[in-house]
């Protein structure tokens, strides 16, 4: 049971979201770099990484300038780029690359910081077999770009957001009653979507499972006890081939234990609210 996958960024979304970024940061212009150049002159800004890091944010750097400004790619979405490495070369008109120079770094270091930080975890889960997911704890805003830098560091999307998914949490089982009330109401409005259910004991894993659901979310389970529920759910009577996640408090340090636990899936919140900030700058020639 997967999500759709950003495979790439929509040209639409990121044309807004630049649009917002400059106006934000500039809204009645840039009082410096109009003073000190107030005529048209060429300048040269070499984008540089100074760390290691997993490069992410390609498509979005051709948005912050003109169709006459000439930019050069040299690495390309997922890559893996060591320090000091050159990202891109842009020529165009110094005040402009001035102008755009903070809101470019931001968004640059932003997913490039979530992409190394998902490729960690990807790295230490890939003999495992298991998805490392993100999650709705986004920057608001920025959804859709950190998911997709998710997405570059060899992570896995889960839902993008409360209309591409049926996630039945503890609040929601809470105020309906029962999680048998609660996915009842959900198969009523016949939304076609599977329907994931998150659980924190093992009478509620046998409720989900007689309510016919598609997947469950062992939430804050130890490793012992994801085992033993993920062989009581392989084992439960079903036709359905059910979707396994764990999440809650899993993190670089902790997540050994659980690559041996038959899941299919571990959904990691810090690999977007946590991730470090990648250390990139651009340098004026």
């Amino acid at each position: 049971m997967l999500y759709p996958q950003l495979q790439s960024l929509p040209e639409d979304y990121i044309k807004q979201k630049v649009d917002e970024f400059l106006l934000e940061d500039a809204p009645n212009g840039d009082f410096t770099a109009n003073a000190i150049f107030p005529e048209a002159r060429k300048g040269k800004g070499v984008i540089e990484a100074e760390d290691s890091i997993v490069f992410a944010g390609r498509q979005v750097i051709p948005y912050f300038f003109s169709d006459t400004a000439k930019i050069n790619m040299y690495c390309d979405d997922g890559d893996f780029i060591q320090n000091k490495a050159t990202i891109a070369v842009i020529e165009t008109d110094v005040n402009h690359l001035l102008r755009v120079e903070r809101p470019l770094l931001n968004l640059l270091q932003r997913l490039c910081g979530v992409a190394t930080q998902t490729r960690k975890y990807v790295e230490l889960a890939k003999s495992s077999g298991i998805r490392i997911l993100d999650t709705r704890k986004t920057t608001p805003g920025l959804r859709i770009f950190e998911k997709y830098a998710v997405i570059c560091g060899g992570g896995t999307n889960h839902r993008l957001d409360l209309s591409s998914g049926i996630l039945i949490k503890d609040n929601h089982i809470a105020a309906a009653g029962s999680i048998t009330l609660a996915v009842e109401s959900v198969k009523a409005k016949d939304y076609n979507l599977p329907i994931e259910v998150e659980v924190d004991n093992f009478e509620q894993i046998e409720e989900a499972l007689r309510a016919e659901i598609d997947g469950i979310l062992l939430d804050n389970f130890s490793p012992e006890k994801t085992k033993e529920a993920v062989y009581f759910i392989r084992n439960f009577p079903t036709e359905k081939k059910i979707f396994i996640e764990s999440s809650g408090g899993i993190n670089l340090k902790n997540i050994e234990p659980y690559l041996s636990t038959g899941i299919d899936a571990i959904s990691i919140g810090a690999l977007t609210h946590s991730a470090p900030a990648a250390n990139i700058h651009i340098e004026f020639e």
